[in-house]
C-alpha cells in the first residue's frame, strides 16, 4: 500500500458512500462508519503465513479482510463479491423488495471498496463473481482463501464451500457468525437453525460444531478454531448502544458476555 491518505479529503470521500459494512482506517485517525468493526478481533483470527502468497478473499464487501490480507505481506490479493444487490439470495417473501430496500440503504453495491482501495492506495484487485461461480478456469488456485460472514447469507452453503475450495491449493480461513445458544447448549453436536423468513437476510446460522462439520462436508480438513468470539458493533450500526430485544438477544448477550454478534473461524487445508 502506498502512504495514508490526507484525512480531510478521506473524510470526503468516506461521505460519498451511504453505508459502510466494515470499519476500516483509511487515513490517520479516520475510520470508515462501518455496520460491523473487525479491528478488536483481528487477531483473534487464525491468520495462516500470507507472506509472498496468493490470496482471496471470498464476499469482499468494502473489503476489511482483502486489505487485511496485503497488509499481513500476501504477495498478490484478490477480493470477489457480487456485481449488484439483486444477487443476493434474497428472501422468496420478500422479492424485489429486498433489492430496493438494500440499494436505497447501502446505495451502490462495491462503492465503499473502490473508496477505500483508492484511499488505501491498494493493488487488491477485485473480481464481480458470485461465490457459487467460483472456479479454477476463471481464477486460478490460491494458497489462501478466507471468506467472512458470507455462509449464513446463503441458501446453499455447501454449494459455496465446494466452489471455494475448487480454488484453494493450501489454507482456507473460514470465519462465520454462529448461535451462541446452540452452541451453548450442544457443543459438540453440529446444529444449525434456519431462518429464510425474518428479513435480515439469513438462512443458516450454525453451532461452532455445525460451522466446523460444514468445512469437513465440503472436503476440507480443520487445522484449529477458535471458538465463540464478538464481533463487535460498529459506529454506523443501527443498534449500537441500544437496547437488544427478544429473548434469544438477551440470551446472547449475557452468554456472550456483551454488545456484539457471536462468532467463530477456523483454519482448514483443502
Amino acid at each position: 500500500m502506498s502512504s495514508a491518505s490526507d484525512p480531510a479529503r478521506a473524510r470526503e470521500a468516506i461521505a460519498r458512500n451511504p453505508l459502510w459494512y466494515h470499519t476500516i482506517d483509511v487515513a490517520p485517525g479516520v475510520p470508515t462508519p462501518g455496520v460491523f468493526d473487525l479491528r478488536p478481533v483481528v487477531e483473534r483470527l487464525p491468520w495462516p503465513d500470507v507472506r509472498g502468497k496468493r490470496c482471496l478473499d471470498v464476499g469482499t464487501y468494502d473489503g476489511f479482510l482483502a486489505f487485511e490480507l496485503e497488509r499481513r505481506g500476501a504477495a498478490e490479493v484478490v477480493a470477489t463479491d457480487i456485481s449488484d444487490h439483486a444477487e443476493w439470495d434474497h428472501e422468496v417473501r420478500l422479492g424485489g423488495q429486498s433489492t430496493e430496500l438494500l440499494e436505497e440503504i447501502a446505495g451502490e453495491k462495491g462503492a465503499g471498496f473502490e473508496i477505500a482501495r483508492e484511499l488505501l492506495g491498494s493493488s487488491v484487485v477485485k473480481e464481480e463473481i458470485n461465490a457459487y461461480d467460483l472456479s479454477p478456469q476463471r481464477l486460478g488456485e490460491f494458497d489462501v482463501v478466507v471468506c467472512g460472514s458470507l455462509l449464513l447469507h446463503l441458501r446453499d452453503p455447501l454449494r459455496a464451500l465446494a466452489a471455494i475450495r475448487s480454488v484453494c491449493g493450501g489454507l482456507f480461513m473460514s470465519i462465520e457468525q454462529v448461535d451462541l445458544v446452540l452452541t451453548r447448549l450442544h457443543p459438540r453436536r453440529p446444529l444449525a437453525k434456519i431462518d429464510g423468513t425474518s428479513g435480515r437476510g439469513q438462512w443458516w446460522v450454525a453451532n461452532v460444531a455445525g460451522h466446523l462439520r460444514m468445512l469437513e462436508a465440503a472436503g476440507f480438513d480443520v487445522q484449529r478454531s477458535t471458538g465463540v468470539y464478538l464481533e463487535q458493533l460498529g459506529i454506523g450500526h443501527p443498534g449500537r448502544g441500544t437496547s437488544r430485544r427478544g429473548l434469544r438477544d438477551l440470551a446472547e448477550r449475557v452468554l456472550g458476555g456483551g454488545e456484539g454478534v457471536p462468532h467463530a473461524a477456523a483454519l482448514a487445508r483443502r
